[in-house]
Order: structure tokens, then C-alpha cells, then sequence
């Protein structure tokens, strides 16, 4: 007998560019800034926003940095591609803290080239050449939390 994948519910089903995007934002930041993935996230059609922790506020530059980073990989056409393991499998090679105490012993992986790879349930397109060009369209720093929040559009 064939085992069924059953997978957790989500709300990201219904805006597959702008998800896809997210993945290629968050090994963005890890990879200029040396932090770990956004740690708030609200994604949407028409705009978005991640809030990530950080040591200190970007600079202007840093914020363009990004911009430039995250566009030149989906110019890449980097195919996007899931595969499933189990939870056992996943430990230590991904962040299993998000995870809810309810899921599935079978876990998705979502690849974005060799770029980016994660435990996700969302909705991908089929290659970044899909996603359009990703634009910040605000930002702001609060000192005390040190979280920064970006607002970003895809044209």
C-alpha cells in the first residue's frame, strides 16, 4: 500500500510569487546580515512584509545591497523544487523550532536552486523567472526590540 503525505494547513496558498520571493529574501539576510530567517512574516499580493533581529539598524546602502542580492537570484531562473523527508531526517539540518507539536512525521523541503532550502507547506511557482522584480518599498528600525521591518512589493 502506497503511505499518503498529509500535510499541515496554511494560509499561504494563494500568492506562490510573493512566497517564493520570501525564501529567496530570508537566505538573503542570513547571507549579508549573518542572521537567522525573518522571525515575523505577513505575505500578501500586492505587498508585503518580514520583520527580522538584528545587531544594528541597515544603512541605506545595506537596504540597496539587498534589493540588488535578492533581484540578480531570481534573475538566476533557479528552479524551485520540494521534496519530503521525515522529521528525524530534517533534525539538525533544519530549524525545527516552527514546527507545530501536531505535524506530520513526513516533512516538505522547498529548493530554490542551490540558493535556499527549508521546511515549508506553501505554494512555490516553478522557477524565480515567475516572480518579478522585488522592490522594498519601506523599512524601519525599533532600537529597543532590535527588530527591523521591510515592506516590499513585487513589479
Amino acid at each position: 500500500m502506497e503511505q499518503q503525505i498529509q500535510l499541515n494547513e496554511h494560509n499561504k496558498q494563494k500568492h506562490p510569487p510573493m512566497h517564493t520571493a520570501e525564501h529567496i529574501i530570508n537566505q538573503t539576510m542570513i547571507r549579508l546580515f549573518g542572521c537567522g530567517r525573518s522571525v515575523s512574516a505577513h505575505i500578501e499580493r500586492k505587498k508585503s512584509k518580514l520583520d527580522y533581529q538584528l545587531a544594528v539598524c541597515p544603512t541605506e546602502e545595506e537596504v540597496k545591497r539587498l534589493e540588488d542580492a535578492v533581484n540578480e537570484v531570481i534573475t538566476r531562473q533557479l528552479p524551485v523544487t520540494t521534496t519530503f523527508i521525515t522529521q528525524e531526517e530534517a533534525q539538525g539540518r533544519f530549524d525545527m523550532q516552527r514546527l507545530p507539536d501536531h505535524a506530520s512525521e513526513t516533512v516538505r523541503i522547498v529548493k530554490v536552486g542551490d540558493y535556499d532550502e527549508c521546511l515549508c507547506i506553501g505554494t512555490h511557482v516553478a522557477n524565480t523567472s515567475e516572480i518579478g522584480r522585488f522592490k522594498i518599498i519601506s523599512h524601519d528600525w525599533d532600537e529597543e526590540t532590535k527588530r527591523w521591518r521591510m515592506r516590499f512589493k513585487l513589479v
